[in-house]
């Protein structure tokens, strides 16, 4: 079967509209669906918190700060961490590992202010998507007042999203 050139350049016209479509479309999906690992952990995390805050005295409300989990942010893949890398009494206390794969690193900040009473939490994703050292971060703030529930702030604060 031969086909003539008009007909050749219709399907090329229809083949080249296709891929105008479709390529922007999957770039999209495949950036957002790497940017959902970090909301969906620091949602998992805050979680976790409030729940911990909730279920503590007022002088253990959250637990203590825990350093950079893995200690080095995946630069443009994703890892599966060694055994252990999860087991600091804060990532225990509060649930929370990478089970998989995964493209951030992950830390846990509290305090107390005593004029106040007030315990705050940070949760913060930290990530470099595209290895060129650059980072995206991701934070997410919590409070328990003396007297009040524990509480997740306002807002999921995101720096360099896309770095």
């Amino acid at each position: 079967m031969r086909f003539t050139l008009l007909q050749g350049a219709v399907a090329l016209g229809v083949g080249a509209s296709f891929l105008a479509i479709a390529i922007p479309a999957f770039l999209a999906n495949l950036s957002a669906s790497k940017l959902s690992e970090p909301v969906d952990n620091l949602r998992r995390l805050v979680d976790h918190t409030l729940v911990y805050g909730d279920t503590h005295s007022a002088n253990e409300t959250f637990p203590p700060s825990v350093p950079l989990t893995p200690h080095e942010v995946p630069r443009g893949t994703t890892v599966i961490d060694p055994d252990g890398t999860w087991d600091h009494l804060t990532w225990r206390a509060l649930d929370f590992r990478m089970k998989g794969a995964h493209a951030f690193a992950y830390e846990f900040g509290s305090l107390s202010d005593p004029a106040t009473g007030t315990w705050r939490f940070t949760a913060t994703a930290h990530g470099d998507l595209d290895g060129d050292g650059e980072l995206s971060t991701f934070s997410v703030y919590g409070e328990k007042p003396r007297d009040g529930a524990t509480r997740a702030l306002p807002g999921l604060y995101i720096d360099r999203e896309l770095e």
